[in-house]
């Protein structure tokens, strides 16, 4: 734990140059203390779902990390509406379990099908990055319409710029960046050529949820966001 405790030392210097130029250093040791703690309750909880092995609780945890996820996405828009949520817990839904059904089912075929230790981490990943998408795409195509380009456009335009991360994630990894779960993997000992393989899965996986899910949104949502733009 001490050792653990030595991966803050280069954060302080952060934290002086925050209260030094008076940025806020408040809100980032706040942010440091959540994650510490959201990171080691998670790690309690999944150790007891790992040996539990019970569909309810894998199906449940699934839900929440769903709602979450979808809650956390309209992070960006100033007003949240019913229809806007169901819009976005759909698209979530709909694109991030396509993409899990297909990876732990026909890629990976995990034993159980509900196996926790695959199918929670793998979801964990699908559904954030289908939230940082649709983040993003909300963010841009009511910004599109208030400078009054129609729908059609700033949904193009919007869908553009929600792939950007994705995008520059694929173009990097190998190059620039050695992924987190590819790292984790070679850390733990295992090949360098199962940790591609992996990681290739899971580059794709990231795409395809992504794509999916901001695309599902985006004409689910046309109605709301359309109406947002055109207040402005």
């Amino acid at each position: 734990m001490f050792n653990l405790a030595l991966v803050f030392i280069p954060a302080i210097p952060v934290l002086i140059i925050l209260y030094r130029w008076q940025l806020g250093i408040k809100k980032s040791i706040y942010a440091l203390l959540r994650m510490l703690l959201q990171l080691l309750a998670i790690g309690y909880v999944l150790a007891y779902l790992f040996e539990s092995q019970r569909l309810a609780l894998v199906l449940s945890a699934l839900l929440i990390m769903l709602l979450a996820a979808t809650w956390i996405s309209l992070n960006p828009l100033q007003q949240r509406s019913w229809p806007l949520y169901r819009s976005a817990l759909i698209a979530i839904a709909a694109g991030g379990v396509i993409t899990l059904i297909t990876v732990t089912q026909a890629v990976l075929a995990i034993e159980p099908w509900y196996s926790p230790r695959q199918l929670i981490p793998l979801a964990g990943m699908i559904f954030a990055n289908a939230m940082t998408a649709i983040s993003l795409s909300a963010e841009r195509l009511v910004a599109e319409l208030k400078q009054g380009a129609d729908y059609s456009a700033a949904r193009a335009t919007a869908f553009n710029a929600s792939l950007i991360p994705t995008l520059n994630s694929l173009f990097a990894v190998g190059l620039v960046s050695l992924p987190g779960m590819m790292t984790g993997q070679i850390l733990s000992g295992v090949t360098p050529l199962i940790a591609v393989k992996y990681q290739i899965v899971v580059m794709v996986m990231i795409f395809s949820s992504a794509g999916l899910s901001t695309a599902a949104f985006l004409q689910l949502s046309k109605h709301q966001l359309g109406a947002t733009g055109a207040k402005t």
